[in-house]
């Protein structure tokens, strides 16, 4: 038997591409779903997944069968509850639900003592490159604006992402030139100013998945940095490597970095 792995948002079309992903690899076994919108129903029916699991209402139903990882794709008010029964069970947690505050961190520090949690605000292994190169690149320019482009059913602004961008590129330099608008003629086309002041523009369009372009500026030259994820399976890798790993990362790990050596 691999290592025994559940789903929070089992039902939904991220946790449905997860529950594929963990029934595909053999050193994995799905063992539990969660969704509360698709209790009683068989997880074949729910998500197309070759498994003979029932969607299960709440983790209450895992109290005497649980899984060794559980995976969090839901909203922020029930990852946070998720999490607080992970830590409280001993159970490791990876999650990529975005929106947690700082308190809401510290509060995973300190929670997180007999099990390990990763949370990462993007799990394509594309998007992590691409904010380690915007972060090398950050001293060599002095203007940089983010733009970053979900689908219209993603409900916060900026992504995680983003924010996480921006906080690197940041830390990585701390000379940026100051935003030369002085008009704004529609309240709110700058963007929102980020650390540093780099400006964050946000997109929510029907038919989009996932996608960030940083944009550098110096005299004379631009750099721009884009990654594109069209489909759900590219979080996928992601996912499943910090499955395998969480149990080797003591504490709350946030990101994947460390998990790629980068």
């Amino acid at each position: 038997m691999g290592l025994r792995v559940g789903v929070f948002g089992a039902g939904g079309r991220m946790g449905a591409t997860v529950c594929a992903a963990i029934v595909g690899d053999p050193a994995l076994d799905l063992t539990a779903a969660i969704d509360p919108h698709h209790s009683g129903l068989d997880l074949r029916s729910v998500t197309g997944v070759e498994s003979n699991l029932q969607v299960q209402a709440d983790a209450a139903a895992l109290e005497h069968d649980q899984p060794d990882v559980m995976v969090d794709f839901t909203h922020l008010e029930a990852a946070c509850e998720n999490l607080r029964w992970c830590a409280a069970r001993g159970v490791h947690a990876v999650v990529g639900t975005t929106g947690f505050t700082d308190d809401d961190l510290d509060g995973f520090r300190d929670a997180f003592t007999s099990s390990n949690c990763v949370i990462a605000p993007n799990f394509a292994i594309g998007a992590i490159l691409m904010m380690r190169f915007a972060e090398l690149a950050a001293p060599w320019f002095e203007t940089a604006e983010v733009i970053e482009l979900h689908h219209d059913q993603k409900l916060d602004a900026p992504s995680g992402t983003a924010m996480l961008t921006v906080e690197r590129m940041a830390e990585a330099s701390r000379e940026w030139a100051p935003d030369p608008t002085r008009t704004e003629i529609v309240a709110g086309a700058r963007g929102g100013a980020g650390p540093g002041g780099i400006r964050v523009h946000s997109v929510r369009l029907r038919g989009l998945v996932a996608h960030q372009e940083v944009l550098l500026g110096t005299t004379g030259q631009s750099l721009s940095i884009r990654h594109d994820s069209y489909d759900r399976s590219s979080f996928m890798p992601g996912v499943v490597l910090a499955v395998k790993e969480v149990g080797n990362r003591p504490g709350l790990t946030i990101g994947l970095d460390s998990l790629l050596d980068l």
